[in-house]
């Protein structure tokens, strides 16, 4: 397949931002594609080589080497490459504009040198062979590795057509700007190859507890649906996790889950995901990062369990090395490290809380209602100092969880999380759904409870702030349409740390535009714009109507949508994809429960 399809595509895809008409594009793409190559195609329109948890060497380059690689491949200089980004808005464009501008003599002269050297790679370039140099640039490691990078690179784009530089850069430098979310792609994959979307479901189970979306693909294109439906989880292959709803209510609860829940502990702490597999452990955050190198310690705690293999999932939590009480979550960052881990056990120790069990041996429970489960984890797990169950208990009275939710608090925990313990209550693998529902301390705030944003634009500060951003500007995910709207600008609650990092921990998702996937009616647009890809978690005074924030809009109030009054930043969420912020539905709901309408 030539990489001129894929090019192709991605136009298609920028020039709109509507997830129906990217799903057609996608189908289109997807039909065409050999099966064989489906996983590379895929990752490749994600801007990745492989699933991120795999550990492996990621696609990116910084763009100050891209420049180079740029000004090599035409023979200029960065001088004259850096100009053009800033005229034309990135570096793809920029390769582009610049090789069209080359006068008629130059260009045959620049076409006469490509030819007369050896070619490395098919004419025209086949997408296998992107790939693979763009695998081989990025496993590239040790001395003179950069300058090797670079050469690659240059080679790389002096040996495909204009418009493929353009998308190799910025597939390269993490910019591809169409914004194609993995839901779009289960809805794409299921019309393809089963001619609609009454399967998706099927496809998007596969992919929550299998989380490689080009693996998936390649399995249903060359199997069928039937080999996605048999799919079970792996050991050492993290599956997505289950998240719970949120009220604000104890009465509520119970109504809710059928007059008798299960009631555990809500830490304040990482959630990991434990994989046994005989002496190879691995932990995984909810965002799928490996942080086996981080937990050394919680790695031997799942060795001394008496099982060959197993999955088990819980709370990781920073306590006091003499009294053992529970520590607050910011003290986990000192863990978030990859030298002195040593040191940062002896000086941050943690407790790991268990509270389920997705693989027992051969067994896989994903289905095995709640309470099986937890007998299950209850006989399996010998308690320790460092190794418990999440406190729990089983209740029908609305009082007696009151009490148990201020116990909770009392202990340092952020509140409850009661569960169904009906006959249909197995494990939601990468769902939002009702038979979990948390509740928290509302912190004296009207809001019931903190959300999660993703951080979509800044704004330049003034005075104290002239040097960073003065505030930026947060969004929900409105999971229907696949977009991100806005619900507030946020400048306060940074320490005077997190506004000297500002400006660097965005550069790397700075862009000229607004990305095609954010819903904004904001006036003025922030002075930047940032691809979504960062996650805070912020609280507010409470949820107005608001005719500026385009949260859930016309669904409380014709050509008026939802926005957080006051909000503050709490701390930024890299244990959170963007998939896994706080949406519009959950936006509404909150300000339904609020005491105070609007």
């Amino acid at each position: 397949m030539l990489y001129a399809v894929l090019a192709k595509t991605y136009e298609a895809l920028e020039a709109t931002s509507k997830r129906l008409e990217m799903t057609d594009i996608l189908v289109g793409l997807f039909k065409q594609t050999p099966a064989d190559i489906l996983d590379k195609v895929i990752f490749l329109t994600q801007g990745k080589l492989h699933p991120s948890w795999l550990g492996q060497a990621v696609i990116g380059i910084a763009e100050k080497s891209a420049i180079k690689a740029v000004a090599q491949a035409l023979n200029n200089n960065e001088q004259t490459v850096n100009q053009a980004v800033k005229e034309y808005g990135d570096l793809g464009s920029a390769f582009e504009k610049l090789l069209k501008k080359k006068s008629s003599t130059s260009l045959d002269r620049f076409f006469n040198e490509k030819l007369t050297q050896s070619r490395r790679f098919s004419s025209p370039v086949l997408v296998v062979e992107v790939y693979s140099e763009l695998d081989a640039i990025a496993k590239l490691e040790g001395p003179g590795s950069a300058d090797t990078k670079v050469n690659r690179l240059a080679r790389l784009l002096s040996e495909v057509t204009k418009n493929e530089a353009k998308w190799i850069l910025r597939t390269v430098i993490g910019k591809l700007r169409f914004g194609v979310q993995d839901m779009t792609i289960i809805d794409a994959l299921a019309i393809a190859f089963t001619g609609n979307k009454n399967k998706k479901q099927i496809i998007e189970r596969g992919y929550n507890i299998h989380p490689n979306l080009g693996e998936i693909a390649k399995i249903l294109a060359s199997n069928g649906i039937d080999a996605i439906e048999r799919k079970n989880i792996e050991v050492l292959t993290p599956v997505r996790m289950m998240l719970a709803q949120r009220l604000s209510a104890v009465e509520q609860v119970l109504d809710k889950l059928g007059g008798k829940c299960a009631c555990e502990y809500k830490y304040d702490g990482e959630r990991i995901q434990a994989h046994k597999s005989d002496s190879i452990i691995k932990l995984f955050s909810r965002n799928l990062e490996n942080l086996s190198d981080q937990y050394p310690d919680v790695c031997q705690l799942i060795q001394g369990i008496q099982i060959e293999k197993c999955v088990l999932e819980g709370e990781c939590v920073a306590i006091d090395h003499k009294t053992g009480n529970l520590r607050p979550f910011q003290e986990l960052m000192h863990r978030r490290r990859k030298y002195d881990i040593d040191e940062a056990i002896q000086k941050y120790p943690v407790c790991l809380f268990l509270f389920d069990i997705l693989k027992f041996g051969e067994k896989d429970l994903i289905s095995t209602p709640y309470l099986e489960r937890r007998r299950i984890l209850e006989n399996l797990v010998n308690e320790t100092d460092r190794l418990k169950l999440a406190t729990s208990i089983i209740s029908d009275d609305n009082s007696e969880i009151e009490s148990f939710f201020e116990d909770a608090i009392q202990s340092g925990c952020e509140g409850i999380i009661a569960k169904s313990i009906q006959k249909e209550s197995g494990y939601q693998a990468g769902a939002r759904g009702w038979l979990w529902i948390k509740l928290k301390q509302s912190y004296q705030s009207k809001m019931v409870d903190s959300i999660d944003v993703v951080i979509l634009g800044g704004y330049f500060g003034r005075g104290r702030r002239a040097q960073t951003y003065g505030a930026v500007l947060c969004g929900v995910l409105n999971k229907d349409q696949g977009t991100f709207q806005t619900i507030c600008k946020l400048g306060s609650g940074f320490t005077d740390e997190h506004l000297s990092d500002l400006i660097q921990k965005f550069q790397r998702v700075e862009r000229e535009t607004k990305p095609p996937l954010v819903n904004s009616l904001i006036k003025p647009e922030p002075d930047i714009w940032f691809e979504p890809n960062i996650v805070a978690e912020i609280l507010g005074d409470e949820i107005t109507i608001s005719s500026v924030h385009s949260a859930g809009f016309g669904r409380i109030k014709p050509d008026s949508g939802l926005a957080i009054r006051f909000p503050r930043f709490i701390r930024w969420r890299a244990d959170k994809s963007i998939d896994e912020i706080t949406t519009a539905d959950e936006i509404i709901d909150m300000y339904k429960q609020q005491t105070k309408q609007i």
